[in-house]
This record gives structure tokens, C-alpha cells and sequence, in this order.
């Protein structure tokens, strides 16, 4: 499936999580036993491959999430928001199936934040829970979706992850992980993704050594890690290097690095189907861009209707000639 009106011909299936986001903005994080009143309150969807679909659609790509919604109140709030933002659903819940809901506490003076959620609710356990008609149902629904540019996995839902990740392997169709903390599942997802970039956070419990070299000897063909405002690392098997990031006043954190995995994914695309090539550290560095953007403004939302305004496509536009 293709809007025949997205500029930039991109199609991306973003495989992950749907919560719900409630978000309290905060003079100062509370102390233990402690209660303060919100500066402001933001209700939105969530996740990380939710987030990296909105910025996908929003900067002119087509988008399809993957996900589990299931039905009510919630669902449909997250539903809501996905059709506002352009982003198309492929929803493979069970009857009983109940979304999570994310609630955010942030710094106003910092824009650190807070996050409990419950996650990937009601998931199989992993790759062994993937029964052979499960993954011939989760194949199906990839099928049915016509041309995919690039397929964007968060790790979360592990049998969806898995599935498409094979799916997209066996299609040669570049496969982006966003590695943000480690799950059993990532493993497996490391050996099946052409592009991994990582968190400073992200650890691999067998190893303490280098991680990007290690990343690349499982098969990755680029390595990169972001560190908040830090240069950006990458390595791929002839070149490495690092990336400025640009430096802004953070108002809110949050998303941050979900759009960054979201914006990388779509500069990706966006060369091949405007017939160029480009070294993957321009779409690092756009991606950087889109996460200092999204850093100076409060919220997750609100940030989005400044997106076309600020040139960020004449960046690749230039990069690419």
C-alpha cells in the first residue's frame, strides 16, 4: 500500500509497541510519599516504533504499525492519535488483549523524565512462544501490505519482531533496529537487522567490549550508538566515525530517540527512492537534527506541525547531489 500522495515515495513498516502516553509536566520531580501538581498534562500514543512511525508519516513517507491495539477506551485513544498522524495499523490482538498505558513524569527544568509502563502486555515469551500458525498469520499480514522500503523493529511484541524480521531478510528489504535496552529477543534481531543503532544504555549481557564491533560481527551492515546531546558513534565494515549533535536548550527529552530511530529509518529510504546512494552517516546526522528539533519543544505532539517548516528534507536534498 502507497499514498499516492507521499512526497518522498517511502514506504515503512514499524514493527513494536502502541501505549497509551500520559504525560505530567512537573516543576520538580516528587520524593518518595510526595504529590505535586502538573504544570500541564499531554495524552498521545506512545512506543517506540508508534513514535518513529508518527515522524516517518510526518515528514512525508508512508507508514504502517505493526502492532497489538485490541478494543476499547484506550485503544481508541491510540488509534486517535495514529490517524491523525498519518499512520496506517495492522492490529494482530487477541479478543482479550488490553494496551499498556506509559505514565511520564517530567522535569520541567531539565526535561529529564520519569516512565513506568507495563510494556508489551499478554506476549508470547519470546521466539520459542511463535507457534507455526502464528507465524504463518503475522507473514500473512506482511503480505498484504504490498512495498516495504524499510522494516523498523523495536524489539518489542517479540513474535511479531522476529517474524518480520525474517520476512524482510528473505525480501533483501533493509531492516532497522532500534536497540534501546536489551531484551532476550535481541539477539536474534541483531543477526537480522542491516542497521542497528543503539542506546548509551543498551549492554549485551555476554559481552563488555566494544559493542559496535560486536554488532557487525553478528552481520549488521552499520553499528551506531546516540548518547543524548553526545556525538553520535557508527562503524560500518569499511568506515567509522562520529556525529555532532546539535546543541539546544532540552525542553522535554521525551520521544527523542524514538524520533531519531524513526527520522534515520526515513532518510534511509528517502535516497534510494530519489535513485542516489548516501553514506548512512547522512542519515545519521538527519536524524540528529529531527531529535534536537523535537528536544526544543514540550511534548511529543506538539513539535510535529513545525516539521515542514524547518527544511529538514532540503538537508537531504543537498546531501544527496
Amino acid at each position: 500500500m502507497v499514498h499516492e500522495s507521499s512526497p518522498s515515495g517511502s514506504c515503512g513498516v514499524f514493527v513494536g509497541l502502541a501505549t497509551l502516553d500520559i504525560i505530567q509536566r512537573v516543576q520538580e520531580l516528587p520524593g518518595r510519599n510526595a504529590k505535586v501538581t502538573a504544570l500541564r498534562q499531554d495524552v498521545s500514543g506512545g512506543g517506540p516504533a508508534l513514535n518513529a512511525a508518527v515522524i516517518f508519516s510526518r515528514l512525508g513517507g508512508r507508514a504502517t504499525l505493526l502492532t497489538r491495539l485490541g478494543q476499547g477506551s484506550i485503544a481508541a485513544l491510540i488509534r486517535e492519535d495514529l490517524e491523525i498522524n498519518g499512520v496506517d495499523v495492522v492490529d494482530l490482538a487477541g479478543d482479550l488483549y488490553k494496551p499498556s498505558v506509559s505514565t511520564i513524569t517530567v522535569d520541567d527544568a531539565s526535561g529529564d523524565r520519569q516512565i513506568v509502563s507495563t510494556d508489551a502486555r499478554h506476549d508470547p515469551s519470546g521466539p520459542q512462544g511463535v507457534t507455526s500458525a502464528d507465524g504463518r498469520r503475522i507473514r500473512a499480514a506482511l503480505e498484504g501490505l504490498g512495498r516495504a522500503d524499510i522494516i523498523h523493529l523495536d524489539g518489542h511484541h517479540p513474535d511479531l519482531s522476529l517474524v518480520a524480521a525474517r520476512w524482510g531478510s528473505d525480501l533483501a528489504i533493509p531492516r532497522v533496529l532500534d536497540a534501546g535496552r536489551w531484551k532476550p529477543i535481541m539477539e536474534d534481531l541483531i543477526q537480522l537487522s542491516t542497521d542497528v543503532v543503539c542506546s548509551a544504555n543498551f549492554t549485551v549481557p555476554t559481552w563488555d567490549r566494544d559493542l559496535l564491533p560486536w554488532i557487525l560481527a553478528q552481520g549488521a551492515e552499520l553499528a551506531a550508538i546516540t548518547d543524548g546531546p553526545h556525538p553520535v558513534k557508527w562503524m560500518t565494515a569499511t568506515e567509522e566515525g562520529s556525529i555532532e549533535v546539535a546543541q539546544v536548550r532540552a525542553a522535554d527529552t521525551l520521544g527523542a530517540g524514538d524520533f531519531f530511530h524513526g527520522a534515520y529509518s526515513f532518510a534511509r529510504t528517502f535516497h534510494a527512492n530519489h535513485g542516489r546512494s548516501s553514506a548512512r552517516s547522512t542519515s545519521l546526522r538527519f536524524a540528529g537534527n529531527v531529535a534536537s528539533l523535537k528536544c526544543s519543544s514540550v511534548g511529543t505532539r506538539e513539535w510535529l506541525h513545525t516539521v515542514a517548516d524547518q527544511g529538514l528534507l532540503d538537508f537531504l536534498r543537498t546531501e544527496q547531489k
